[in-house]
C-alpha cells in the first residue's frame, strides 16, 4: 500500500492562517481603541489592569508572565500607568530585585468605569458563548503548541 499523496500547501494569502490570525487581531485592536481611549489606556495597558484587577499586587515577573511579556515590553507601560496614577511599582524588601507592582486607589476605580468593556466587544465579534470558548481553547491550542515546537528548535 503506498502512503497518501502529500499536495502542497499553497502560497497563496487568502489560505495563510497567519494572515488570518493578524487581520483578527488588528481588527480586534481596533474595536477596543475607542473604549479604551474613553478610559484613557491604550490597549496593552489594558491587559495590564485586566491581571491587576484580577489579581491584585504581582511582581512585574509574574505580571509578564501572565501576559506573556517580557521586562523591556513591559517596563514602558507600567511606567505610563503609573504617571496616570493607576498603579504603583515597589521594590521588594525581602528581594530588592522583585518589583511588585499594586493598583492604587484610582486604578481599582477604573475597573467599574471598563466593566462594559468585554461585553461590548464580544457583541461586536458576534459569536455565541459556547462558539467563543471554542474559539479560545483552539488558539490556546495553536499557541501552545507552537511555543513547544520553538523550545524544541
Amino acid at each position: 500500500m503506498s502512503e497518501p499523496k502529500k499536495t502542497p500547501l499553497s502560497q497563496r494569502l487568502e489560505d495563510q492562517l497567519c494572515f488570518d490570525l493578524y487581520a483578527t487581531s488588528r481588527a480586534i485592536t481596533a474595536a477596543y481603541r475607542p473604549l479604551l481611549q474613553a478610559l484613557g489606556l491604550t490597549y496593552p495597558q489594558y491587559l495590564v489592569m485586566l491581571v491587576l484587577w484580577e489579581f491584585g499586587p504581582l511582581t512585574v515577573t509574574a505580571l509578564g508572565t501572565r501576559l506573556s511579556l517580557d521586562s523591556g515590553t513591559l517596563s514602558p507601560l507600567l511606567k505610563r500607568l503609573e504617571v496616570a496614577g493607576y498603579l504603583q511599582r515597589r521594590r521588594q524588601q525581602a528581594d530588592e530585585r522583585a518589583v511588585e507592582v499594586s493598583l492604587t486607589l484610582k486604578g481599582a476605580a477604573l475597573r467599574a468605569q471598563a466593566a462594559n468593556v468585554p461585553e461590548t466587544v464580544s457583541c461586536m465579534v458576534g459569536l455565541e458563548p459556547e462558539a467563543m470558548r471554542e474559539l479560545q481553547r483552539t488558539l490556546r491550542a495553536i499557541t501552545a503548541r507552537l511555543e513547544q515546537a520553538q523550545q524544541g528548535q
